[in-house]
């Protein structure tokens, strides 16, 4: 695998999942198919130029530059409140309802956003799969979203 394949890799992976040291990269990375060691990591991270920044969980992880927590945020909620008609927890699913035409993007920004609670999302026309990750709750998911759909109304 070369370069440009293992570098869209990590520009995947930290988008994907919080990823805080190199280690962490190197062995996402190792659980994709990729060998590589910590030198060509850091390499990398320096070439991508990614940059550290505080996740949900209070967990300072990577992140491409420019992204910031408060732009994520404040992007979802956007979304959320432009994009979502209901939500429902739905076994460990959150299940969110758009216009027709709306899930994917409201479903991108919601990937985009790198929750902790939240392992991926799936859109259809007008509705999104949220699968919550193990350990977390898809009723504290859906009403960690609805938060998010009340900021900003008056």
């Amino acid at each position: 695998m070369n370069k440009h394949e293992r570098q869209s890799a990590i520009l995947r992976l930290v988008r994907e999942r919080p990823l805080s040291t190199q280690a962490e990269v190197a062995s996402a990375l190792g659980d994709e198919g990729f060998d590589v060691v910590q030198t060509t990591v850091s390499r990398d991270i320096a070439e991508l130029r990614l940059v550290k920044v505080r996740a949900p969980s209070g967990r300072l992880v990577y992140a491409p530059q420019g992204t910031s927590d408060a732009d994520r945020l404040r992007a979802l909620g956007s979304a959320l409140r432009r994009f979502t008609l209901s939500a429902e927890a739905a076994g460990n699913l959150v299940v969110l309802v758009t216009p027709s035409g709306y899930a994917n993007a409201l479903a991108q920004t919601i990937d985009e956003a790198a929750l902790p609670g939240v392992a991926g999302t799936v859109a259809g026309d007008n509705t999104v799969f949220v699968a919550v990750r193990d350990g977390a709750s898809a009723a504290a998911l859906r009403d960690e979203l609805a938060g998010h759909l009340l900021q900003g109304a008056a």
